[in-house]
């Protein structure tokens, strides 16, 4: 029973989750999926389809996820007003599968595409549209236009400016007199 309550407030923000048969199923039966991939990984290969199937992934995998909160609060860009120190890291983007457009992901934490521009790489976002293409995944929410332009950094900027007085009528920076 003390499972069951630290498990319900782990899940504290997920309620739409926590009722949907399969995510429960999920959860449950986790352990079996792990242990069921590692046996067909070494009927199929042997002890090296084992090794890096499981243990040189997962291993990569760790230190990838735990790098973002690191590294992409460090080096980047910040293109998002996001209040925090939140950036943008194009070599994350690729080794996390997405996730390296961390300050994409502050902004519109919601949002099932963290890659969002054309050439920001997100295999996790090709992955939500193929299912959301078989019908497998439904509900995706995305940032709209207004959403972004809300949360544009450079409209902040632009309106500091104006306040300062360093920001003429056309848009362009100009010294204060």
């Amino acid at each position: 029973m003390l499972f069951l309550l630290h498990y319900e407030g782990r899940l504290n923000n997920v309620g739409d989750l926590k009722k949907q048969p399969y995510y429960i199923f999920l959860h449950y039966t986790y352990p079996f999926h792990s242990v069921a991939l590692g046996v067909l990984l070494y009927v199929v290969g042997g002890l090296p389809f084992l090794v890096w199937g499981m243990a040189v992934r997962m291993v990569y995998m760790v230190h990838v996820t735990f790098s973002i909160n690191s590294i992409c609060h460090t080096w980047g860009t910040q293109v998002w007003d996001t209040g925090d120190s939140s950036r943008n890291n194009w070599l994350f983007g690729l080794l996390a599968h997405g996730e390296g457009w961390h300050n994409n992901h502050h902004a519109f934490d919601y949002s099932a595409r963290q890659g969002l521009e054309w050439w920001q790489i997100d295999t996790t976002w090709y992955l939500i549209r193929f299912l959301q293409a078989l019908g497998l995944a439904t509900e995706v929410k995305l940032p709209t236009e207004a959403h972004k332009k809300r949360k544009a950094l450079y409209n902040k900027v632009i309106n500091k400016k104006e306040k300062l007085g360093t920001v003429g009528n056309n848009g362009k920076l100009q010294a204060v007199k």
